[in-house]
């Protein structure tokens, strides 16, 4: 085998982790390739064979990008009107997608916890991602963020603080998850106020990204008769129009075709109850999600 198809061999093995890693840091489907394609870059200029671990080589260059690109992209949203989303991953039923997006989704985050994750500073963002959720040791990562080990292991300390404070848990099982979110759509298209409330958390979080510069944007609606109140509003159409989806690897909700959504929410399901609702309505955003077409109805 050519060097050149073993390095594209071996990259390929572990694209989908590098996605994975990118996604996290990131928030974006879009920039996380982008990262990932950087990555190819530098190894296509680098001897791979000369590289001892190539996957931890490959996370830590990645790391490296995607820290850059949080940094310019800290410095361009100062002027970001409304709440910004991340970008989510959507799938049908389980088995509907190609084999690749089906590990990413399974991979993925939830859109609660990707919102926490936006509020770290770039390095705290990069150690608890790394650290915490792929198991890189601070040592890696000390040589990423230019600090010491031990002021590596303070900032993944503070980032998990604000994470536990901040992104309730969902329920584990995905089921229980759906029969909440099946409970809410039955309770908004029949316009039940009350009903809605029994399926909320009493502190629940409605936040909705509708884009850079949106006419009307909102602040986050807090609170099970606000966000009821929010729900069943006149413009509101996601909830009386929507079908259920995977959104990033739990019960969710999707309006609109499947090759063109216009709508795309996660639900944080918490205890049998929806704890936080993240609306994406950016077209950019849902330029590129595609759903698969056996949704239930």
């Amino acid at each position: 085998m050519a060097q050149e198809e073993w390095v594209a061999e071996q990259f390929e093995e572990h694209r989908t982790h590098l996605r994975a890693v990118a996604y996290r840091m990131l928030g974006s489907v879009s920039e996380a390739d982008d990262a990932v394609q950087e990555a190819w870059l530098r190894l296509s200029r680098t001897d791979a064979a000369a590289v001892d671990n190539l996957g931890g080589w490959l996370t830590t260059v990645v790391g490296r990008v995607c820290l850059d690109m949080l940094r310019a992209r800290r410095a361009r949203r100062e002027d970001y009107v409304g709440t910004w989303l991340p970008e989510p991953i959507v799938a049908g039923e389980p088995g509907a997608a190609d084999p690749e997006h089906e590990a990413f989704l399974a991979d993925s985050v939830g859109l609660a916890l990707l919102v926490v994750l936006e509020a770290l500073t770039p390095a705290e963002r990069l150690a608890f991602v790394l650290h915490d959720m792929f198991g890189v040791p601070f040592e890696e990562i000390a040589g990423i963020v230019g600090r010491s080990p031990a002021a590596t292991r303070q900032l993944a300390s503070r980032a998990r603080r604000r994470v536990r404070g901040g992104a309730p848990a969902p329920d584990a099982d995905v089921a229980r998850q759906r029969r909440a979110v099946d409970a809410f759509l039955a309770a908004a298209r029949a316009g039940d106020f009350e009903a809605l409330l029994e399926v909320l958390d009493p502190d629940v979080v409605f936040r909705t990204d509708a884009g850079p510069g949106a006419a009307g944007a909102r602040s986050p609606v807090v609170g099970a008769p606000a966000v009821a109140r929010r729900v069943l509003e006149r413009g509101v159409r996601f909830a009386p129009l929507g079908r259920p989806a995977l959104v990033n690897g739990a019960a969710g909700i999707v309006v609109g075709p499947p090759d063109r959504p216009v709508a795309v929410a996660g639900l944080t399901v918490t205890d049998g109850r929806i704890a936080a609702i993240d609306l994406v309505l950016d077209r950019e955003k849902l330029r590129g999600v595609a759903v698969a077409e056996d949704l239930r109805s």
